[in-house]
């Protein structure tokens, strides 16, 4: 498996993991699946704003990939972003997830963020839980029943990490 920044031809197969995401599990709100143009947009916005796209790739096949964003837009959060990883169902427990997240978390490390927050779309997600756990996010609040997803209330756990203390310059 090779860990590498993404690129345009990439995209519909980061789109494919998505849709299978958004159809089958509360880890993002999302209800209905992108379109291929729309995942480009998304992809391209942060590629200009100069986030870190990564995939995971195995026998020249996209599958799994993870991003940053920033956390909020108001100013005073433009140095704390937003992680999200997604893996194709079919690559699940390999190991994905835990190259993917280190690898975001240390290009991070190397830039102006200070902290990393995990906003895990349903409590009983236990493998995000615990896959953030592992790099040290510390749990930071549960939004209880604020989504409504699969015909039943989802609630958001929040996490954190500290990337570095300093004060920005």
């Amino acid at each position: 498996m090779t860990i590498r920044s993404a690129s345009p031809g990439d995209i519909p197969a980061i789109t494919g993991i998505y849709a299978h995401s958004v159809l089958h599990s509360a880890a993002t709100f999302e209800v209905e699946p992108p379109s291929l143009e729309e995942m480009a947009r998304r992809y391209h916005d942060l590629q200009r704003a100069g986030f870190p796209y990564l995939v995971a790739e195995r026998d020249n096949a996209v599958i799994g990939y993870a991003y940053t964003s920033l956390y909020r837009s108001r100013p005073a959060y433009r140095h704390t972003i937003e992680d999200s990883i997604y893996v194709h169902p079919d690559h699940l427990g390999q190991g994905l997830g835990k190259a993917l997240l280190g690898n975001l978390i240390q290009t991070c490390q190397q830039r102006e963020w200070r902290q990393m927050i995990a906003v895990i779309g349903d409590s009983g997600n236990l493998a995000s839980i615990r896959l953030h756990q592992r790099f040290g996010f510390r749990h930071a609040g549960v939004l209880q029943g604020v989504g409504f997803k699969f015909g039943r209330w989802v609630d958001t756990v929040l996490m954190q990490r500290e990337l570095r203390n300093s004060v920005p310059t």
